[in-house]
């Protein structure tokens, strides 16, 4: 198993390698709970979380928030009441690369810190 939670993101051009699909079936082997989503042609990593309250949820967002600025990668968030549902890919290369499997990574144990 990869430990993405010990990685740091790079900064990632248009000519970036995409993820393999080798790497996401990994990934998605060592990190289950997670979805690969195809929107608009592009593979997105995605899952939801959930909480008691609504208060909760706003803070696990601002936690993400706060590790996206600091690794330079931003995901998708909708915040609903009790609910968040966090979306990872790379623009610049409309797909997967690995700072999308560090990002999630990282996701999964900000909220195991909660």
């Amino acid at each position: 198993m990869e430990n993405y939670e010990s990685k740091v993101c790079t900064a990632c051009r248009a000519d970036a390698p995409k993820a393999t699909q080798s790497q996401i079936e990994d990934f998605l082997n060592d990190y289950p709970d997670w979805e690969l989503q195809d929107i608009n042609d592009v593979p997105q990593l995605m899952k939801s979380y959930s909480f008691k309250n609504y208060l909760q949820a706003v803070d696990f967002t601002n936690r993400i928030a706060e590790l996206a600025e600091k690794e330079g990668h931003h995901p998708a968030i909708v915040l609903e009441w009790g609910k968040v549902q966090v979306s990872w890919w790379t623009h610049k290369i409309r797909g997967l690369h690995e700072n999308d499997f560090i990002m999630s990574a990282k996701t999964d144990q900000l909220f195991d810190s909660m």
